[in-house]
């Protein structure tokens, strides 16, 4: 059964330590051994880490002379983003009726503490 796109994405993401590599690769190009430096882990597992990144088209690797550089793809996480969007929109909406009913009740309480137990104005 082939994995869609959207899912081998968001299973690339769920690592703490694969976003950190996105995040550094966000701010430049760098190789495994520049991308190994700041991570408590070996150069193989950093490699492991970029081979499922790669898998998921969120980076590319090129070969410069004998050096490989690592860079950010940016149309994966759009279409991660595009997704997630449409949810917090879905929230906003929620969360604005939430706030328009508990203003309706707020406002009837209100009204309730003014007229007496019997409906007469106090």
């Amino acid at each position: 059964m082939a994995t869609d796109q959207l899912s081998t994405v968001f299973a690339a993401l769920a690592d703490p330590t694969r976003r950190a590599i996105l995040a550094e690769l966000s701010e430049r190009d760098a190789t495994v051994t520049e991308l190994t430096a700041p991570l408590p882990m070996s150069m193989p597992a950093v490699s492991r880490h970029l081979k499922v990144l790669e898998h998921a088209s969120l980076i590319s690797r090129s070969r410069v002379g004998k050096w490989r550089a690592c860079r950010i793809e940016a149309a994966p996480l759009r279409e991660a983003a595009d997704w997630i969007e449409r949810y917090r929109r879905f929230w906003d909406a929620s969360l604005d009726r939430l706030d328009a009913h508990l203003a309706a009740v707020q406002a009837a309480e209100r009204v309730s503490h003014r007229m007496g137990v019997d409906g007469t104005s106090s």
